[in-house]
C-alpha cells in the first residue's frame, strides 16, 4: 500500500528558553488554528501560510518569538 503525503508549509515557532509567557502565546496560535478550521480548512490548505501570516505577526509583537516557514 502507498500513501502520498502532499508537501505542505508551516511554521516554527521558537521562543526564548525561559520565555514565561510562551505557554499563553502557544494558546493565542492555536485560537488562530481553531478559527482556521472552523472555516473548513486545514493546515495542509495550500494558502495557510498566506492566510494566517498577518495574525502571527500581530502575535509576534506581543510575544517575544521568532518563526521561520519551512517546507516539509
Amino acid at each position: 500500500m502507498k500513501a502520498r503525503i502532499p508537501k505542505h508549509r508551516e511554521f516554527i515557532i521558537s521562543f526564548a528558553e525561559g520565555y514565561d509567557k510562551a505557554d499563553e502565546c502557544w494558546d493565542k496560535l492555536q485560537e488562530i488554528m481553531d478559527a482556521y478550521k472552523k472555516e473548513g480548512k486545514s493546515v495542509y490548505t495550500p494558502t495557510f501560510i498566506e492566510d494566517n501570516e498577518d495574525k502571527v505577526k500581530a502575535l509576534q509583537e506581543s510575544y517575544e518569538f521568532t518563526y521561520t516557514i519551512e517546507e516539509r
